[in-house]
């Protein structure tokens, strides 16, 4: 098979998110009285979205018109800060270029909120990236396929010549259901395991391993 297009998740397989995650939620929690969570906690946390990362991250008392309400200040602080921290893994900015390079088409999907995905991806990777898509009142949140099938109508691709990449088992249920192979992979949010037991079609350990792949 050929593949043309690379649509990638964002948080845990292009940029690692998580330290400015946790400083916004714990930012919250503080102000609340809430106890602060650690980073291994918000990696548990993180994967299907910032409402869910809220409700994981507050005590189970809470409502869910409280957690509206902490979310609502989670992306006011997250929207100032979320590029304190947050870097491209090693390997992912020479990855896009080569990809670039070999004329792939190359976008994202991702349950973060959509202003945050494509403030992201301009920020970090400019125009290397054309397609970011991330959960809004018009994109369900995956695994529905729906941001997969949009980025490839917004890229001019073919779905037949598609694959997803991403590091979790959300990511690889999203795949399945768009109907196209997924590559795990292993530096992200994740453990080997969990992508293996969701049916990963790949797996990989660098990004360089991707374009041997393809």
């Amino acid at each position: 098979m050929k593949y043309t297009t690379v649509i990638f998740d964002l948080d845990g397989t292009l940029l690692n998110t998580l330290d400015d995650l946790r400083d916004s939620l714990n930012d919250i929690l503080l102000q609340k009285g809430f106890a602060e969570r650690s980073l291994e906690e918000v990696k548990r946390f993180v994967g299907n979205g910032v409402r869910s990362l809220v409700r994981s991250a507050v005590p189970e008392v809470c409502t869910e018109e409280d957690v509206t309400n902490f979310l609502e200040l989670f992306k006011e602080h997250y929207r100032n800060n979320m590029q304190n921290k947050t870097r491209p893994y090693n390997g992912i900015m020479e990855l896009l270029l080569d990809l670039n390079r070999f004329n792939y088409k190359i976008g994202i999907v991702s349950n973060k909120y959509d202003t945050a995905v494509k403030s992201l991806s301009r920020t970090y990777f400019g125009n290397l990236i054309p397609v970011a898509i991330g959960e809004s009142a018009d994109v369900k949140r995956k695994p529905a396929p729906d941001s997969v099938f949009m980025a490839i109508r917004e890229l001019g691709s073919d779905i037949r010549n598609t694959i997803y990449v991403g590091d979790s088992d959300t990511d690889v249920q999203t795949a399945k259901n768009a109907g196209i192979p997924c590559i795990g992979v292993t530096w992200g949010f994740r453990s080997r395991e969990v992508l293996r037991e969701a049916g990963a079609d790949y797996l990989i350990d660098t990004p360089r391993e991707l374009l041997t792949l393809l």
